[in-house]
């Protein structure tokens, strides 16, 4: 097996193991508080994301974008005071660089990222 394949599913076993990370809480019968809520969301949309854009590589654009929104928005109205505003601004940031992106406006180096 060549050496790019075994990152690609060591990636794919990573998104899977975010995925069960971000699940867990909830079959533990634990409490569950909106710090829980946002990170589990956080991590199974980063699992989920990274699966698609693996299997779907003009896919990645589109991925950014929404996990941008997701990140920002969930962050934003689920955490408290100050972690809220962090994740409001690191959900803008994402969404700025997927629009750039779109529009092709990024250093080259950065857009080879977005367009393979």
């Amino acid at each position: 097996m060549s050496r790019v394949k075994i990152i690609k599913l060591l990636g794919l076993v990573l998104a899977i193991v975010l995925i069960i990370v971000g699940v867990l809480p909830v079959f533990r019968g634990n409490v569950l508080t909106n710090d829980d809520i946002t990170t589990s969301i956080i991590l199974i949309l980063l699992g989920v994301a990274y699966i698609i854009i693996s299997l779907k590589p003009e896919w990645t654009k589109a991925v950014f974008f929404f996990e941008g929104i997701i990140i920002g928005v969930g962050g934003y109205m689920l955490l408290e005071i100050p972690y809220n505003y962090g994740f409001l601004i690191i959900g803008v940031i994402i969404v700025i660089i997927a629009i750039l992106a779109y529009l092709m406006k990024l250093p080259p180096k950065l857009l080879k990222l977005f367009y393979r």
